[in-house]
């Protein structure tokens, strides 16, 4: 199988390596635009894989070949492209930069043991670029900068590196500086502030390596003092730093591991200059990749546990130990059907081998519980859409399989006779609906079809069927996200169009009211007689709703009783003036009337139903909307826009406190139908920055003006 890249040639060798202390997993990470697919390409062609870089804009790139990709102009999903530098395999894993697709952001986060930021040398820094930095530190992974662009107009890249060091701390610290052209704009080459050589690109990619002229060294003096300084802080060896203050030359070597190691804690974040058009840095980075990044050797794994949950014995990563493996990301491709890119985080992954596939823990996405026996056929080195055949896949390196009946993102895959489960990572609640309707019987069966497989590789879709709108409404984390859901369905060759989403509402009684039902009918021969009257009572919010029987002399038969709640509870569920049930009350039986002959249970079950709707008219019905808690989490300069946008939701404002940083929490209460759209619009409101999470808190009376919308709409 091959995408648009096919055309270019693979001109590369799958890349094979001995042992995971030979893999790098690199996860590319920044904003959309910031240039990570180009840059993969980029380094794909400097290290042979590819005959020449592929165009975003043109949809030929190795990792954008999903046609979601090419029609929106950015990637959508997590795509592997492997290459190999100096005898190590590098899997670039990359990721898109839009809030829509944070999902595909953290499998490709499970499946790296060190995350790339790729920041442009001509922009300012974006607030989801900050956020994704802080979601890395909280996982403990580890981080590089590359500053890309600079080719930019704008470019500055001493201006770039200050910009990270603000934001993303101290640690923060250049292995390279650019050296300018002779026209004083253009990038020509770049000076090592550890090695003090020049990588010469005057005359292209490849740049010459040589010495360093002596006017540059003064130059770099200052700036080489300060990152030496920084990487012996986090030496083991105590003695070093004494060593260096005491003019001591430390041996090159002794630094590039205290290097490595220092980035393999997290504690500290080269930065090198690149440029993917021109060639500038490709080779640098592609150093910098094999040589100072962790090995899956140096990562954390995650817990693992039996089926039932109960914890076992730590994993590590050997070749040699259990199996246990995970789905990062599950695809269907139309020609080979379903695609699971894996890593292998313990023991050896081989084809034509038995394994147990389990998916545990995501049931309330539309995800269930599932167990089961496969054999593996094949096994495949990926390179986006590309498939090459492999023999194996050991513990730390990333392979992928097809035709997988059951295997599912996040899924973990491990030995037939052990199974294990890993500890799933953190998934985003999707938070935008979306109501879809197929235009015949045809599509509606389609429709569920297609939703089975999409929502088997994206665990941030989740449908709903709303039982009292009746309405299907796929939860999404944005537009784009649901612009890609929906292109997908209609690829797979449903027809559908969306409509307005509806709350579920309430309705209730606002205060007691008489109702008289009588079902009196002749028909054949055959009578229907039933006669009952009722009280109705508004009850506490949330007290549900209750029947009494207070009916004195027998005037309803006491076997008829139940026939009489039946039917109110009936009608109840059913709506009286909008469609929605009605709650919240206490409905009693004081009198009626019942034939010998002729009285039944369907017909008091009638006279019941009618009887609710007779008080209703002469009663005052109530609607009552859904109001959920809401926390949201803005910059502090956009806390006063989000207050006053949440008064104009009717919302109120229970409180608000910083969360330690530049950000303050903001806690209200505001109605579910205000909130359809909310995502869209706080992003709007915040340059993206904003998020939310939201909770059923209860039903609250809805304004009069509203509820006549409501009610009209029903009856329209």
């Amino acid at each position: 199988m091959a995408g648009k890249q096919g055309d270019r040639g693979l001109t590369g060798p799958v890349p094979v390596v001995a042992g995971p202390d030979g893999v790098r997993n690199v996860v590319l990470v920044g904003h959309s635009g910031a240039g990570k697919t180009t840059l993969v390409e980029a380094l794909l062609a400097a290290s042979g894989v590819i005959t020449r870089p592929g165009s975003v804009a043109e949809g030929s790139t190795v990792c954008d070949a999903d046609p979601a990709a090419v029609k929106q102009q950015r990637s959508v999903a997590v795509a592997c492209a492997p290459l190999l530098h100096d005898g190590v395999k590098v899997n670039l894993l990359d990721t898109p930069g839009y809030a829509d697709f944070t999902g595909e952001l953290r499998a490709g986060l499970r499946a790296a043991d060190t995350a790339l930021f790729v920041v442009s040398a001509g922009e300012p820094m974006d607030a989801a670029t900050v956020a994704l930095w802080e979601e890395c530190a909280a996982v403990g992974m580890p981080r590089a900068v590359a500053v890309a662009r600079l080719d930019h107009p704008r470019a500055d890249f001493d201006e770039a590196v200050a910009l990270c060091q603000r934001v993303f701390g101290d640690g923060v610290m250049p292995l390279y500086l650019p050296m300018h052209g002779d026209d004083g704009v253009s990038v020509a080459g770049l000076i090592g502030l550890i090695t003090q050589r020049v990588h010469d690109y005057s005359d292209g990619h490849p740049g010459v390596v040589r010495e360093a002229d002596a006017e540059h060294l003064p130059a770099i003096d200052e700036a080489r003092n300060e990152l030496i300084e920084a990487i012996i802080a986090e030496s083991e060896d105590e003695t070093l730093m004494d060593r260096y203050l005491d003019g001591d030359l430390i041996d090159l070597a002794t630094i590039v591991d205290d290097l490595e190691k220092a980035v393999a804690r997290g504690h500290f974040y080269p930065v090198v200059p690149v440029c993917a058009t021109t060639g500038v840095g490709l080779d640098v980075l592609l150093e910098v990749l094999t040589s100072a990044f962790p090995t899956p050797l140096e990562h954390p794994l995650p817990a693992v546990t039996d089926l039932a949950g109960h914890p076992r014995e730590a994993i590590e990563c050997d070749p040699d130990g259990p199996l246990v493996a995970e789905v990062v990301k599950t695809t269907i491709d139309p020609y080979v059907g379903r695609v699971s890119l894996v890593r292998v985080f313990s023991g050896t992954l081989r084809p034509e081998t038995a394994v147990h596939i389990a998916g545990h823990g995501r049931s309330d996405r539309g995800h269930a519980d599932h167990d089961a026996d496969e054999r593996v056929a094949h096994l495949f080195s990926p390179l986006g859409t590309s498939l090459r055949e492999v023999n194996l896949c050991f513990a730390g390196d990333i392979c992928a399989i097809t035709k997988s009946p059951s295997a599912e993102t996040g899924d973990t895959i491990s030995a037939k006779e052990s199974p294990l489960l890993m500890a799933p990572w953190a998934m985003p609640e999707p938070l935008l609906p979306v109501a879809v309707v197929p235009r015949t019987r045809a599509d509606e069966d389609a429709l569920a079809k297609n939703l089975a497989r999409l929502t088997a590789g994206d665990p941030t879709l989740r449908m709903e069927r709303n039982p009292e709108t009746h309405q299907l409404v796929l939860w999404c984390m944005g537009e784009a996200h649901a612009e890609v859901v929906l292109d997908r369905l209609r690829a797979g060759g449903v027809e559908l169009a969306t409509e307005p989403v509806r709350v579920a509402l309430r309705e209730t009684f606002a205060a007691d009211a008489n109702g008289h039902g009588r079902h009196v009918k002749q028909s054949g021969g055959h009578g229907q007689y039933a006669v009952c009257d009722i009280i109705v009572e508004p009850l506490p919010r949330g007290a549900g709703f209750e029947f009494q029987d207070r009916v004195v002399g027998g005037a309803v038969p006491h076997n008829l009783i139940p026939s009489v709640e039946k039917g109110v509870r009936a009608q109840a569920g059913k709506g009286i003036v909008a469609g929605y049930p009605v709650v919240d009350l206490r409905v009693t039986l004081v009198d009626g009337k019942a034939h010998s002959v002729d009285s039944s249970d369907a017909a008091f079950q009638t006279a019941g139903s009618l009887a609710l709707r007779d008080a209703a008219e002469h009663g005052t019905v109530t609607l009552l909307e859904p109001v959920d808690e809401v926390t949201i989490t803005v910059p502090d300069n956009y806390v006063g826009a989000v207050m006053s946008d949440l008064s104009g939701r009717r919302g109120r404002v229970l409180g608000s406190e910083s969360d330690g940083g530049e950000r303050t929490v903001v806690r209200a209460e505001v109605p579910a139908t205000e909130l359809l759209r909310y995502l869209i619009e706080l992003r709007s409101m915040t340059a993206g920055a904003g998020t939310f999470r939201r909770a059923f808190l209860r039903y609250d009376p809805m304004p009069g003006h509203l509820a006549d919308q409501a009610k009209a709409a029903h009856h329209a």
